[in-house]
């Protein structure tokens, strides 16, 4: 029976809700998170914040010295940071990375699936090539660490958790960029379907729907974009964090951040 608001009043205990939501949030500290396409933007502010929580980072990057330079800057910071060379468009650099992230920390908690690449052009004129590189690395990419990564987790009496890094062009369509929505579509899609497959086996996957960041992936290609309509990556890259700082039990399938000025978001 279900009581009435009256008796439920007399016989609950009363209930405070806490005023210290960190104090309940997950420790990070000691875990171990593998961030690809971690030298710069959204990947670096990721690898920052989640150090600064007290995590041992590899910045695994195409650009073997972007990612020294950043795991130096880190280092400065007293983070943990250490840098590793990975193309994840190649299936035996994706195994040959989790495997020697394990061997060497003896674990690893976390998987940021942030690589990305995009190419800018109309069907008519996106070569064969461009639309094998984007899709090998925007969504191949994914797929091939989370393999590796996940049957590592699976051996761990804690599990893990893995974020795909998506985008609002998961959510929406613009013109000439049919490789990438097509990609980071499916890559929503496929953070779902590993949710499913994963949750009860102590591996948590999440999606993180980004909204447009003030990082070289835009400012590089599309010189003169309206800043003000972009958000600080470090917003999303605590977006992450938050995610990640779940308590046991709980997981979130899918967590949008939006510049509050988001021009592709209705």
């Amino acid at each position: 029976m279900i009581d009435s608001p009256s008796t439920a009043a007399s016989t609950a205990p009363a209930t405070v809700p806490s005023t210290t939501p960190a104090a309940d949030a997950a420790s990070l500290h000691g875990q171990v998170a593998l961030i690809t396409g971690g030298s710069r933007g959204l990947g670096a502010a990721i690898a920052q914040t989640l150090g600064e929580a007290g995590m041992r980072v590899l910045i695994a990057d195409i650009d073997l010295g972007r990612a020294r330079d950043r795991a130096a800057l880190l280092g400065e910071r007293d983070i943990e940071a250490v840098p590793v060379a990975l193309d994840v468009s190649d299936p035996r650099q994706c195994e040959e990375v989790v495997a020697s992230a394990v061997r060497d920390f003896g674990r690893l908690d976390v998987l940021i699936n942030n690589a990305a690449v995009d190419v800018t052009a109309p069907l008519s004129e996106l070569a064969v090539e461009d639309w094998q590189r984007v899709l090998n690395t925007n969504l191949s990419g994914p797929l091939l660490m989370t393999k590796y990564a996940s049957a590592r987790m699976l051996t761990q009496p804690r599990g893990g958790h893995i974020v795909n890094i998506a985008s609002t062009a998961s959510k929406r369509a613009w013109p000439n960029a049919s490789a990438y929505h097509a990609t980071k579509w499916g890559l929503l899609g496929l953070s779902h379907a590993l949710h499913a497959e994963l949750r009860d086996k102590q591996v948590r996957v999440s999606a993180i729907v980004a909204g447009g960041m003030r990082t070289p992936f835009l400012l590089d290609r599309f010189p003169g974009i309206d800043e003000s309509k972009l958000q600080d990556p470090m917003n999303v890259a605590r977006a992450v964090r938050w995610v990640l700082q779940q308590p046991e039990g709980t997981v979130i399938p899918e967590l949008t951040v939006l510049p509050t000025q988001e021009t592709s978001w209705p």
